[in-house]
């Protein structure tokens, strides 16, 4: 796979990682196209493509970093405090606050670990399949027009429990499936489990982090056993990683702009005329 393609699919990446839109399917899409000009590339369900585009995920964690990095030191100073006062405490409670959230947050990624994992040949042949990723995006379409008719959310992190994380896990599992996008699936189901907006956006970014590490751990190890990385360079990984990265954090100032005023609907109209685009043939693509 040439570079250039790498700084193609990183500015991709960058892009829509955090616009409500799929950014995997947006990347699927362009590799399904590049193939059709006959651009030489591993096919987008390969092992290895799958990892690339995993990698330029971790790529826009960078951007969580940079732009939430005041809330993300506090919640780990906090964390660390928090669990180091409930081991010290001696005696069976519930756990503080920061803890408990970060308790939670493993939580989900473990429903999402369960989704992903049983699931896994079903979303690979989504990959491979551009008819399929429009119906997903009509799905997410939706979910993200009927968000911004939902009356104002009142429930704050500290009155988040088991079954929100359970159902943003669970969420998050199937948003691992291009064109469900993983940051509309989680934060409009933590709406729906009644999360403040600010509150739904925070906890949906910060779960990112680990549960994209973990899918990339495990796809750099199915590679690994598959016999490498093939076609894809690790130039073109690391090139696609600094790109993402960058243009990562602009796109997630973005989507926080529109989210905190209700206005994700404007998400809704995009990913639709993209499906409808695909179906109708108006993208060139082998569907």
């Amino acid at each position: 796979m040439a570079l250039w393609i790498a700084v193609l699919l990183g500015i991709v990446q960058g892009i829509f990682m955090f616009l409500p839109v799929s950014s995997t399917a947006h990347m699927v899409l362009v590799e399904h196209w590049l193939i059709g000009q006959d651009h030489p590339m591993p096919a987008p369900e390969s092992a290895e493509m799958i990892l690339f585009n995993l990698v330029v995920h971790v790529g826009t964690l960078i951007s969580i970093v940079v732009v939430f990095a005041p809330s993300l030191l506090r919640f780990t100073r906090y964390s660390l405090r928090d669990a180091y006062g409930w081991a010290r405490a001696g005696r069976f409670q519930g756990p503080p606050l920061f803890a408990r959230l970060f308790l939670l947050g493993m939580l989900s990624v473990l429903f999402t670990g369960l989704v992903g994992l049983s699931l896994k040949a079903v979303f690979e042949h989504v990959f491979a399949t551009p008819w399929m990723i429009a119906v997903t995006l009509i799905v997410t379409g939706g979910l993200l027009f009927w968000t911004d008719k939902l009356p104002p959310r009142r429930r704050s992190l500290r009155k988040t429990g088991i079954g929100t994380a359970t159902i943003i896990g669970i969420a998050q599992g199937f948003a691992l499936m291009p064109g469900l996008s993983r940051s509309a699936l989680t934060i409009v189901f933590g709406l729906f489990a009644g999360l403040k907006r600010r509150w739904a956006a925070e906890y949906s970014f910060f779960l990112a982090i680990p549960t994209i590490c973990a899918a990339t751990l495990l796809q750099a190890i199915e590679v690994y056993r598959l016999g490498g990385l093939g076609e894809v360079s690790p130039a073109a990984l690391a090139v696609g990683f600094v790109v993402a990265a960058v243009v990562g954090v602009i796109s997630l100032k973005l989507v926080i702009y529109f989210l905190y005023r209700a206005q994700l609907k404007v998400f809704a109209f995009y990913v639709w005329a993209l499906a409808a685009a695909i179906l109708t043939g108006l993208i060139d693509l082998p569907i």
